[in-house]
């Protein structure tokens, strides 16, 4: 199988380690431990808030954590960024020099009883945005904003604005329309091609 993106995939599985650096393969063994958890929100914040506590000892920002696949063969996706926005755009040669201290970090949180594929990769063109800083370095990008709202509109496509008062303003359809953190379910810069 071969893969052609900005992305390292780390398969970590009962077989041992091996490294094979063509197709960008790490194998690995995860600890033995708890059931399987598939897709929750609340295991995605236990790993962002895990890789967190290392990241910035490496200068990373830890854009995004997302659980994804069956029970049978859980993915967690890892989008990492250079922490100091002047350096720019995390490059490949820096997504695969950070991979053993997030696999061994996502070991120590022992996410899975059996093994899981875990892909590390910049966040993309389509960057997913959670933090105030975000909302704040991004402020001007066209983004697509979804709440939680249970009632009313819950999409919003725009121009991001940045922080104001704590709250994420976005205007969109010649409005402002500002929401808390809290109140977001996710926001992704929405990329433009000329």
């Amino acid at each position: 199988m071969c893969y052609i993106s900005y992305s390292l995939f780390v398969i970590v599985s009962e077989v041992g380690q091996r490294v094979c650096p063509a197709s960008f393969l790490y194998v690995g063994t995860p600890s033995p431990g708890k059931g399987c958890i598939v897709a929750s929100s609340e295991l995605e914040k236990r790993l962002v808030d895990a890789l967190e506590e290392v990241a910035g000892d490496h200068g990373i920002d830890v854009v995004d954590v997302e659980v994804a696949g069956s029970s049978k063969s859980p993915i967690v996706r890892v989008r990492l960024d250079n922490a100091d926005p002047e350096r720019g755009t995390i490059t490949l040669d820096e997504v695969s020099a950070q991979s053993p201290w997030v696999n061994e970090v996502i070991d120590a949180v022992d996410p899975f009883t059996g093994s899981y594929t875990l892909e590390i990769s910049s966040p993309g063109l389509a960057r997913p945005l959670r933090k105030a800083r975000d909302f704040e370095r991004f402020a001007g990008e066209t983004v697509s904003l979804n709440t939680l709202a249970r009632e009313g509109r819950r999409r919003y496509t725009g121009t991001l604005k940045g922080m104001l008062d704590d709250r994420v303003v976005i205007e969109c359809d010649g409005q402002d329309f500002s929401f808390a953190l809290d109140e977001i379910k996710n926001c992704k810069i929405k990329p433009t091609f000329d």
